[in-house]
């Protein structure tokens, strides 16, 4: 267990309203119909009831929300004690499982595949063939954030402060960096944990770090190894050299930025956004010395995860000293599911397959929302909500939705009274999920219709690794029921031809609108296809 010197979880919750029953709304997605309210917009499901609510509760608030996202880099979605993890994965978390009673826990929550696709698509409501990110752009390389409308340009027009901390990874090009994307302020790396440390590492690349000649041409590559900060139009200056000591510090620095963030906006009467991106549980994590063979499994990922658990809790506690929790709506989540070819220094998922596929351990991924006093405390939904959905909610809330760009295809939804109503449900009926550049398939209730996907037949003892396996293209389309089937090992199509009209209508709509908006360019690796 942490020492006691970590900051501890106190009171009930978060939140002083219950609903210990966790009430299961009744509602057939497949069987009900959406509206399209505009030709660039994804078909919704309108629940007038939920909307009424969610009105209400707004208008009696009369201040528009603070927005805090906590985003981990591939924490499985079983890694918290609410979703059957925690003690018995080996690393407990008492600050995530408090956030999940003190509000509604998402148990349908998807990313994207890998990390720089679903990071784009929480910032700006689309999905990767739209923004064209399935890999960050490098210096000097075109294509990027540049032209997209993003989530913290949005709410900075609609008068939020917004603030950027921790790992981007969405493109290092000056035009995609965080300052010249709406953020006001950003402290953190532009790269990913192991383009700074592997080739510092001698259990790793010995052949480099043995090599005088190999080590100065990874100096010579065309990123930068030093963590940054950077203000609105501004140029990135260079804050420290990214060593190993340094990187198992860093989660703690950007911890103590963002309460620092959230102590200084108290007295400000301007709304905020915190993006807080942290740098674990990427691989290789060298978790810090406070946390160093603490967790019981005393691993590195799991001592790394009581480090993200234990900053939830410190943030949580500087909203609260400061007088914002109650104004504060708060999403933690992950970027996408477990890395699995790095096992074991990799998270948990009971679902099939991992990180780099479109198979639920890839994707389905932990989702929290908590905002004392609007978000009912005790909920649990299987609702779908996609990070797509993050940017129209967050506009809703502020009351800005007039702001959503009306110039391109939108897929994201406004989940605002899913959120705020009484149990309240979803208003999105389809997940759609994409490979790099191939549609592979899409869920609607309870079942998943697959057109490709990854073999996951190339295993070791770790199991299947998304990043490992070919792109298979189906001759027929594969259903699955995910309440009975959730691995996804039998293909239920041939007893259920009937749900075969739903799925079709849910594929042809989503793929029509490329043909009004096309692709943007791709950024990306062609991904390798059985056939070639």
């Amino acid at each position: 267990m942490p020492a006691m010197h970590l900051s501890e979880p106190h009171g009930d919750d978060y939140s002083v309203s219950r609903n210990p029953g966790g009430n299961v709304p009744t509602f057939d997605a497949i069987a009900t119909q959406t509206v399209r309210k505009a030709g660039h917009l994804e078909p919704a499901f309108v629940h007038k009831a939920d909307i009424e609510a969610a009105a209400r509760k707004l208008a009696a608030r009369r201040k528009k929300p603070n927005i805090l996202i906590y985003l981990m880099d591939d924490v499985g979605w079983g890694d918290f004690g609410c979703y059957g993890g925690g003690v018995a994965v080996g690393a407990p978390t008492p600050h995530f499982d408090r956030l999940a009673r003190s509000g509604l826990q998402l148990t349908s929550c998807y990313s994207e595949p890998s990390c720089s696709p679903s990071r784009a698509t929480l910032h700006t409501g689309r999905v990767p063939n739209r923004h064209g990110l399935h890999r960050p752009p490098i210096y000097g390389e075109p294509g990027g954030l540049q032209g997209e409308v993003t989530l913290p340009m949005l709410l900075g027009q609609a008068g939020y402060t917004t603030q950027a901390v921790g790992k981007w990874h969405i493109g290092e090009n000056v035009e995609s960096q965080p300052q010249h994307v709406g953020y006001d302020d950003f402290y953190g790396f532009l790269s990913v944990s192991d383009m700074y440390t592997e080739w510092r590492d001698p259990h790793f690349f010995p052949e480099i770090v043995y090599s005088g000649a190999r080590t100065e041409w990874i100096k010579n590559m065309p990123f930068n190894r030093c963590f940054v900060h950077a203000k609105r139009g501004g140029e990135a200056t260079n804050v420290e050299e990214v060593t190993i000591p340094v990187l198992s510090e860093l989660d703690e620095k950007w911890c103590r930025y963002s309460i620092d963030f959230i102590k200084r906006q108290a007295a400000s009467s301007k709304p905020w956004l915190l993006y807080h991106c942290t740098r674990g549980a990427h691989f290789d994590n060298y978790p810090h010395e406070k946390y160093l063979g603490k967790s019981p499994a005393k691993h590195p990922y799991k001592d790394t995860l009581l480090e993200l658990d234990d900053i939830m809790g410190r943030l949580v506690e500087a909203l609260r000293e400061s007088g914002q929790l109650e104004d504060t709506l708060i999403f933690v989540s992950s970027d996408n599911g477990p890395h699995m070819e790095t096992w074991p220094d990799s998270a948990f998922t009971p679902f099939r397959c991992a990180k780099g596929s479109t198979w639920e351990g890839g994707v389905r991924v932990p989702g929290l929302m908590c905002w004392p006093g609007a978000i009912e405390a005790g909920r649990q939904s299987d609702g779908l909500f996609d990070f797509n959905d993050i940017l129209p909610t967050a506009l809703a809330l502020a009351g800005a939705s007039e702001l959503l760009p009306q110039d391109r295809c939108v897929d994201g939804v406004d989940q605002s009274s899913f959120l705020l109503a009484p149990d309240g449900l979803s208003n999105r009926k389809y997940h759609y999920y994409w490979l790099s550049q191939t549609f592979s398939g899409l869920r609607c209730g309870e079942y998943k219709m697959l057109l490709s996907a990854t073999s996951d037949d190339a295993t070791d003892a770790a199991g299947p690794g998304g990043f490992t396996g070919v792109l298979e293209r189906y001759a027929y389309p594969k259903l699955f029921n995910l309440y009975l089937d959730p691995k996804e090992q039998h293909n239920y199509l041939t007893r259920k031809l009937a749900y075969v009209e739903a799925f079709q209508l849910g594929m042809r709509q989503h793929l029509a609108t490329f043909r009004k908006y096309p692709p943007k360019k791709v950024m990306g690796l062609n991904v390798k296809d059985k056939r070639a």
